[in-house]
């Protein structure tokens, strides 16, 4: 619980009612802002699970908001890109082996188009990166899946590594990295 990160998130963001705040109400009624909050939330929950991996495991290291140039100067990496604007959430790099894993981390809260859209940009990226002998992890979650399960389960199919927040607490993470 305390190295989810989600303690910190209840302790520390003032939230009134858990259940409305897990179906983002509470986050905001704007739905740009619940989108980006939820994101961030996410992005946290995941940045805190990497800190403590690292720390436990001296031969990896992470960044996050990780450009190609951004990698290229933290791990020497050099990778291509497939549209100048893209940005990973986090890429991971082990040390020991000379190996890169990019990550992206989204939680929806409600349906929509960008379900479907975000889900088959990722069998396309990951192919991308195969190719360049990159591992890429997808960590979604959310109850707007359930609108969109024949995409998540098309990309779940197709790509090495798409997880969820239970998957992710259930070392299925550590197993890819340490393969």
């Amino acid at each position: 619980f305390q190295n989810s990160g989600i303690k910190d998130v209840l302790q520390n963001n003032n939230v009134k009612n858990l259940v409305d705040y897990c179906f983002g109400v509470e986050v905001g009624m704007v739905t740009n802002a619940r989108k980006n909050r939820t994101g961030t939330l996410m992005e946290n929950l995941v940045g805190k699970y990497l800190d403590g991996f690292c720390q436990k495991h001296d031969n990896y290291e992470y960044t996050d908001q990780a450009t190609k140039d951004k990698i290229k100067q933290k791990f020497g990496y050099e990778i291509k890109i497939d549209k100048n604007s893209r940005r990973f959430d986090f890429s991971l790099y082990d040390k020991a082996k000379n190996k890169l894993f990019l990550i992206e981390v989204n939680y929806y809260s409600g349906g929509g188009s960008k379900l479907k859209a975000t889900a088959g940009e990722y069998k396309s990226l990951h192919n991308f990166l195969k190719e360049q002998g990159l591992t890429f992890i997808w960590i979604t979650d959310g109850t707007g899946w359930l609108t969109a399960l024949r995409p998540l389960e098309e990309t779940f199919n197709h790509n090495d590594h798409v997880l969820n927040i239970e998957m992710l607490k259930n070392g299925v993470f550590d197993e890819i990295v340490n393969n």
